[in-house]
């Protein structure tokens, strides 16, 4: 396990340093100039200048990102030139806020999803695995930002039983923080749930068919000892997986969400950041992302090695 640890470590640092370049590379294609954005109508010659050379607009792309990367390897991300602060200290600013929202928008998904795939795939043929499907197919249909505005308009307008909008911190009041996230941790889990579903009642189908699962229940071992105890486990390796990229991808913004709810999340700082061209905020954003991808998936490979011993002993 230790060298199996060392060599995803190992992998990670390439793979961090190719997105980066990738991501750097790529903002360059945005239009307009940030120099000439920041000196806003006036644009004097030499305070576009004086930009340019504060921020090393006026070196070519390898030597500014030489100069982001040792910044990096020193623990500074950059400076905002939209906000004038510190990306690491805005990361941090809108880490807790997104870390949040991922978390309860996964136990959304985990709660509505894994329990109706396993239902699903046990009653397979029945009303009950139509009805499973029927909500999964729904979730998948529904686009995010339309029901996070139904959910406004009969949760907040109609109603008037939770906030239609902004983000109270815990530390304030932790009831109006959990109805202020109640909607948008709902639609995203919403989305989520339908895909752990689907996955959830194909890893399920796949193990109720082998022979040990045929094998304990002719011996009599109840329904639910036999999933639960014999079926789940090894059913729960790609729904692990599964469940590690979907959190990753929360936590990189979800950015309709939170534009519809007004959540000051990754996604809203991340889209505030390109159309004002903050290159160093977009890429100080998408490295903690690609990190935490990378950290997630490593999770997800020790996990699954926990919960299936064969993976362990390989």
């Amino acid at each position: 396990m230790l060298r199996f640890l060392a060599h995803r470590l190992t992998l990670a640092i390439p793979t961090l340093v190719l997105a980066s370049m990738i991501i750097f590379a790529l903002q360059q294609l945005l239009p307009g100039d940030v120099a000439t954005a920041l000196t806003g109508e006036e644009r004097d010659p030499e305070v576009i200048a004086f930009i340019r050379q504060k921020y090393h607009l006026d070196q070519p792309l390898p030597v500014r990102y030489a100069y982001w990367a040792a910044g990096v390897l020193q623990g500074d991300l950059g400076v905002s030139v939209r906000l004038q602060k510190p990306v690491a200290e805005l990361v941090l600013e809108k880490l807790p806020v997104t870390l949040e929202l991922a978390c309860l928008a996964m136990l959304v998904a985990l709660a509505i999803g894994v329990p109706m795939g396993i239902l699903s795939a046990v009653k397979r043929g029945t009303w009950m695995d139509a009805a499973a499907n029927g909500i999964a197919l729904w979730g998948l249909s529904i686009p995010n930002f339309w029901l996070g505005i139904l959910l406004i308009l009969l949760f907040s307008v109609h109603l008037g039983w939770l906030p239609a909008s902004g983000y109270v911190p815990p530390g304030e009041s932790l009831v109006d923080n959990l109805r202020a996230m109640a909607m948008p941790a709902f639609v995203l889990g919403n989305a989520i749930a339908a895909v752990m579903m689907r996955h959830t009642r194909a890893a399920m189908l796949g193990v109720l068919g082998s022979d040990y699962v045929r094998t304990a229940r002719a011996k009599g071992v109840s329904p639910l000892r036999l999933v639960l105890r014999h079926a789940l486990p090894n059913a729960a390796i790609p729904i692990i997986t599964l469940g590690a990229l979907e959190f990753g991808q929360l936590l990189s913004g979800a950015v309709l969400t939170e534009q519809v709810f007004s959540v000051p999340g990754f996604g809203k700082l991340m889209v505030d950041a390109v159309f004002n061209r903050d290159f160093a905020t977009v890429q100080g954003v998408v490295i903690c992302t690609a990190a935490t991808y990378i950290a997630l998936n490593l999770a997800a490979d020790v996990l699954s090695a926990v919960v299936n011993p064969k993976l362990r002993r390989a």
